[in-house]
């Protein structure tokens, strides 16, 4: 083989999931990390199962909240549920950090939400040009703090939903 040859072709038999991963496993992995409704068949293929497999798993998951489901289409689809990834953190801040840190966390969040509404003279991020500026330097700045402002908005959502769940012993409402 010279310096020009093509590389070699990647092993394709090479296994991406660790041994001992069941087929749930795998179909829920894949899940959580699709964006797009995925046709259920493309799934199986990424999870190294059958389809059939795949979508009796989907539609588990789909019951538990975790995907959802466009079943009009055909093949069926499938997407992660974004709010299902929201609680999980939420809990996980819940469970980490007392009611008062979350509280504090809040306050802080708040302040900063309020500086970008001053700055931008608007409550919504998405209503924002970024491009009204001639200077790349600005445009690069005011494409960076509005995404800043959009992810202090989402951990706002997170911690409230955090503090929901620290004050009521894991749930939305007290029980």
């Amino acid at each position: 083989m010279t310096e020009f040859d093509p590389a070699p072709e990647a092993d394709t038999t090479e296994r991406r999931w660790q041994e001992g991963t069941d087929t749930f496993g795998r179909v829920y992995e894949v899940a959580l990390g699709v964006t797009d409704p995925t046709p259920y068949t493309e799934i199986a293929e990424i999870a190294d199962c059958s389809p059939n497999a795949a979508k009796k798993h989907l539609e588990r998951l789909t019951e538990m909240g975790i995907v959802r489901a466009d079943r009009e289409s055909r093949p069926a689809r499938y997407e992660r549920n974004e709010g299902y990834l929201e609680w999980q953190d939420a809990s996980r801040i819940a469970d980490e950090l007392a009611v008062e840190e979350i509280i504090d966390r809040v306050e802080r969040l708040e302040e900063r939400r309020e500086e970008y509404e001053e700055q931008f003279g608007t409550t919504d991020p998405t209503a924002v040009s970024v491009f009204d500026q001639e200077e790349h330097d600005t445009v690069h700045e005011r494409m960076a703090a509005v995404s800043d402002w959009q992810g202090v908005l989402r951990d706002i959502r997170l911690y409230e939903l955090a503090r929901q769940l620290a004050q009521n012993d894991g749930h939305l409402i007290p029980a």
